[in-house]
């Protein structure tokens, strides 16, 4: 069952076994790029259920073969916008329990010297403000681009935003519930601690390469 962290209260954690379960072979350096893509959009999934869980409803009244009855349909347009490029392995796990969602983009790239994040991409629909909003990022590490990319959605009208991710750190969680105290974050574990390179410990690497295959040292090599 998902729990709220004792010492980050918008933090809620995911102990499920299935999702531990993905969440190892994730972490295991010699999981290829192609299974990588799969289970991180399976964990996706799976922890979409909660994220939704307080989605708000509208009751509506439907025909079945047998008779009239009523039924509940998500209100508002749901929006899902996955930060590139590593986001886009998560929103092919929720795309496909929620087809009907929109999609937009944000692309920002971290500068390896200073660990902050720059724009180069932003692609959100105009009416930001129909529903419920769930930005994706695989990994929460110093927290600078989540910060950034929820306070582009803020910009963008959105109201109503959920933060999704795999694998968090202490910092990251602290700098973006500091910055976004109205936004829940979902995770599947919070880890020890950043490295000096900014990668969570002990992580799985480089999200973004390990599901393309565009390794390098440093995103392949666990400290």
């Amino acid at each position: 069952m998902p729990h709220e962290h004792d010492q980050f209260p918008t933090l809620t954690l995911f102990d499920h076994p299935l999702i531990q379960h993905k969440v190892g072979q994730l972490r295991d350096r010699t999981t290829s790029f192609r299974p990588f893509r799969a289970m991180l959009a399976q964990v996706a999934g799976l922890m979409l259920f909660e994220a939704t869980r307080t989605l708000p409803t509208l009751d509506e009244t439907v025909e079945t073969p047998l008779e009239r009855t009523g039924v509940k349909r998500i209100r508002g347009a749901v929006t899902i916008v996955p930060v590139l490029r590593a986001g886009l392995g998560m929103a092919d796990g929720v795309l496909d329990l929620m087809p009907e969602a929109r999609v937009g983009h944000i692309g920002l790239f971290r500068d390896e010297e200073t660990l902050s994040p720059t724009t180069y991409l932003s692609k959100l629909p105009a009416d930001l403000d129909a529903g419920p909003v769930i930005l994706l990022d695989p990994m929460l590490a110093t927290g600078g681009s989540a910060v950034r990319a929820a306070a582009m959605l803020k910009e963008a009208g959105a109201s109503d935003i959920r933060f999704m991710c795999i694998v968090a750190a202490p910092p990251g969680v602290k700098n973006f519930a500091h910055a976004h105290r109205d936004v829940p974050i979902y995770a599947a574990s919070l880890d020890e601690r950043l490295n000096e390179h900014g990668f969570i410990c002990p992580g799985l690497g480089d999200a973004g390469d390990r599901m393309y295959g565009t390794f390098n040292q440093r995103s392949t090599a666990e400290p």
